[in-house]
């Protein structure tokens, strides 16, 4: 079964690409190790998540972002504007594949060839496979990694996608963009729409918005086909949330059932 997902990647390399990097991106950034990868994102000034990655170091002074989600090329355009002085080069790689590999530690980086491999826990996934599939989505969606359609980018805030959980906020760190955001949520909470896997009875793409009456109430993110049913990644307002079991979603003329399987914090 081949992806519709591509592996978009792009490179910083040179004597300022920690400081950028860092300045930059929510995650912190001089902890990584070479040959490791974290989860990391990239904000607007409003806390908005503009992009997912996985950010891995191939070297002291060069970093590999494979996105979940978006196009390399316009954030490499976007990113560009922040450069100004900084020594560091951004480096769009051609979209490769993605597979899936062997069993390999978590957030282990490693590459063979013209392959980039990215450790899973009990997979591995692969920009770059010979022989491209998609199997690799099923986990990572019952793990709750999220892969961003291109209508949500700009639309989410962090504790939406749970990306404290997956470490990829910083909050010990000096300012990046939307930083304030970021710690006021963290701190003081109030955000009203959370992330959780679902089942659906059948396949829908992802980034489509499920209606609860009148009310946008719910938003797919990555969707794949398991053995029996359909799993997704959705993100749900919390008072829809209560009310699942007694309402009907829509999404267009047709009726939606959806059960929750798990649920995430921020």
């Amino acid at each position: 079964m081949t992806t519709h997902h591509s592996a978009q990647i792009l490179l910083i390399e040179g004597a300022d690409t920690n400081a950028f990097a860092q300045a930059q991106f929510s995650s912190q950034v001089p902890t990584l190790a070479i040959g490791r990868w974290q989860f990391s994102a990239w904000l607007d000034a409003q806390g908005r998540v503009l992009a997912l990655f996985h950010l891995a170091r191939l070297a002291d002074d060069a970093l590999l972002l494979l996105l979940r989600g978006g196009d390399a090329a316009s954030m490499a355009q976007s990113l560009q504007r922040f450069v100004f002085r900084a020594k560091v080069k951004l480096t769009v790689l051609d979209a490769r594949t993605l597979g899936t590999g062997p069993a390999l530690e978590a957030h282990a980086f490693d590459r063979e060839g013209d392959a980039y491999i990215l450790g899973c826990g009990d997979h591995s996934m692969v920009a770059g496979a010979g022989h491209p599939d998609s199997s690799w989505r099923l986990p990572q969606i019952q793990a709750g990694w999220p892969w961003l359609p291109d209508d949500v980018l700009g639309a989410l805030l962090p504790p939406a996608l749970s990306l404290e959980r997956l470490q990829a906020v910083a909050f010990d760190k000096g300012c990046y963009p939307g930083q304030e955001i970021v710690a006021r949520l963290h701190y003081r909470g109030g955000l009203k729409r959370h992330m959780h896997c679902v089942v659906l009875p059948q396949a829908l793409p992802g980034g489509t918005v499920l209606r609860q009456g009148d009310k946008a109430a719910i938003q797919l993110l990555d969707v794949a086909p398991g053995d029996k049913d359909v799993a997704a990644l959705a993100v749900i307002d919390d008072d829809a949330v209560h009310s699942l079991e007694t309402s009907v979603l829509r999404h267009g003329d047709m009726d939606v059932s959806l059960r929750i399987a798990e649920s995430w914090p921020a």
